[in-house]
């Protein structure tokens, strides 16, 4: 089920962009923000496919890079080299912890850090436009 504000944002940049609002798109932007972890486009293609037998590969990948270009998610590379998709609209900026044995992701919010940031750059005279922190190493499961 997507939301109404985001299915909307894909509405008019697809408008914009000259192109149709396909049932399979749709499928695409459905399944996608119905699942709330970084997902690969083989990984979004098995679930979306499971939901419309019909739908191709081409399909979802042309699709998530829309999702991108509008907004709605972003494309993330690790340390690994595979490219994930997480969602962007309405989230939080957040940072990483990556797992290097299981690939596990968790997701961190940490105020002190980002104030931690802020003063180094204002330290050094620099005007941050983004940033993005990713620690790697090994989540507890993977430890015992």
């Amino acid at each position: 089920m997507t939301n109404d504000k985001e299915e909307k944002i894909f509405e008019d940049y697809l408008e914009i962009k000259g192109l149709k609002h396909s049932r399979q798109r749709k499928g695409v932007l459905d399944v996608f923000l119905s699942i709330d972890k970084h997902l690969t486009v083989d990984e979004l293609y098995r679930i979306a496919k499971k939901k419309n037998p019909s739908l191709g590969y081409a399909t979802v990948y042309r699709t998530i890079k829309l999702l991108c270009e509008c907004g709605l998610c972003r494309e993330l590379k690790f340390e690994d080299g595979t490219s994930r998709y997480e969602h962007l609209y309405g989230h939080c900026h957040h940072d990483h912890l990556i797992c290097t044995k299981c690939g596990r992701f968790v997701e961190v919010v940490d105020p002190e850090i980002e104030r931690l940031q802020e003063r180094m750059a204002k330290l050094h005279g620099f005007y941050p436009e983004r940033h993005r922190m990713e620690l790697y190493g090994v989540c507890k499961r993977c430890k015992k």
